[in-house]
């Protein structure tokens, strides 16, 4: 299998830079140093404004990194920017070796700018605007995927030098939170491929391997094995069709990693690896063509970033207490249900010094809203909290993954305007 280059010592180091896309890093050796930070960036950000911030943490970043190409050493991760494209992330995974994602031409851009080379991008996504296939061939990002025979026709266009992924649907994505199938993908029969092959070869385009994704947020990771065996199913029958272009097996994302629950990845790399050990034994062996690459998001971002909302407003019922931040289901918690914005608050107050709500001892049935004029901008709604005031924090632990990426500028609040801050802990 083709070699895939990794994170070296010097990229590593790279990660100490003071500056990290365009922010500055703080290294926090211990938790007093990380609550101090947090409190001088709160105490800082009174100052002028009331605005919700992130802390990104290079720390956990470098520690999922080394986790994934450890367990997962014969596949080359491609971050899939879509997640959360902050630019100190971006930077960061580029150093360590990442490949990326990108799924439009703003995503293409972005990492662009950072100096990454073309030939470390895939355009994943099947269906794409004139103007961005253009774009990519203008740029030199020269692999994609598609599904249908009408994409083709685009690509053959206006981008004929580029190299195909034909994208799948897995046999089962039924344990994804947010399952892909019913947008994207053809089945893995020949009667639904052999069409579309024969179409590539028709208009002299490339169709070199296979792409597909058993969902965002899946919990059935036997759903890799199935997709997998679809994958290679296809390679065959390209194969019967005269097609020895094929080298390059995507196995997309739907990889989760939680601060609870450190296994879920572990279970989904060693099905991963029996899988493709299973279907593709002689690809895998050293010396052989092929590229098998992923396309995680939520791995890396998930547990990386922090987010802290202010209280912004109170209103006392008895004994029920309403509160408002200053983010909510229009900005960061558009993908955020009750129950995980419940499992992530920890609330702080500033009254005196920079303390948890673990010394207020008596709680109350509480409310919590988004700063919007929306009823429906409701974060979570029934959970017990401590009294807490307008100007102390509620802060969200796990808040990576589709949260400020997701968000809108509704009634004047713009999720993209909240600033990230970026700290190196010591987990490498």
């Amino acid at each position: 299998m083709a070699s895939c280059p990794k994170g070296t010592p010097s990229t590593l180091l790279h990660l100490d830079a003071q500056v990290m896309g365009g922010q500055r890093v703080t290294t926090v050796v211990t938790k007093e140093e990380l609550t101090e930070f947090v409190r001088s960036t709160i105490l800082k950000r009174q100052e002028f404004d009331e605005v919700p911030f992130y802390i990104l943490d290079l720390g956990v970043v470098v520690t999922l990194y080394n986790q994934m190409i450890s367990k997962l050493p014969m596949i080359h991760p491609h971050y899939a920017v879509k997640c959360n494209p902050e630019p100190a992330l971006l930077e960061a995974l580029a150093a360590l070796g990442s490949n990326f994602d990108c799924a439009s031409r703003s995503e293409i851009e972005a990492v662009l700018a950072l100096g990454v080379s073309p030939d470390r991008i895939i355009y994943a996504n099947p269906c794409k605007p004139v103007s961005h296939i253009k774009y990519a061939a203008n740029v030199g990002v020269n692999l994609t995927t598609f599904d249908s025979v009408e994409e083709l026709h685009k690509i053959r266009k206006w981008h004929p030098k580029c190299d195909l992924l034909i994208r799948i649907k897995p046999p089962d994505d039924s344990g994804a939170k947010h399952p892909l199938d019913s947008k994207y993908g053809v089945d893995h029969h020949p009667q639904e491929i052999v069409p579309l092959l024969e179409a590539a070869e028709a208009s002299g385009l490339s169709v070199v391997g296979v792409a597909f994704h058993i969902g965002s947020a899946a919990t059935k990771f036997a759903a890799y094995r199935g997709a997998i065996a679809a994958a290679k199913a296809v390679f065959e029958t390209a194969a019967r069709l005269g097609n020895n272009k094929m080298r390059v097996l995507d196995i997309g994302g739907g990889f989760s990693f939680t601060n609870s629950n450190t296994k879920s990845f572990q279970e989904a790399a060693s099905i991963i690896k029996e899988a493709l050990h299973a279907y593709f034994p002689n690809e895998l062996l050293p010396g052989s063509s092929l590229r098998v690459i992923s396309e995680p998001g939520r791995f890396f971002t998930y547990s990386a970033f922090t987010l802290y909302t202010q209280i912004i407003g109170k209103r006392v019922h008895g004994e029920m207490r309403n509160y408002w931040i200053n983010d909510g289901k229009y900005g960061s918690f558009d993908w955020v249900n009750y129950d995980e914005a419940i499992a992530k608050c920890t609330p702080l107050t500033l009254a005196s010094s920079l303390t948890t709500s673990k010394g207020l001892s008596r709680t109350y049935n509480s409310k919590v809203f988004g700063p919007t004029c929306d009823a429906a901008d409701e974060v979570f709604s029934g959970h017990k909290l401590p009294e807490l005031e307008v100007t102390d924090w509620l802060v969200f632990s796990e808040m990576g993954a589709y949260t400020r990426a997701r968000g809108t500028n509704f009634n004047g609040y713009n999720t993209a305007a909240i600033p990230t801050y970026v700290v190196r802990s010591n987990r490498t």
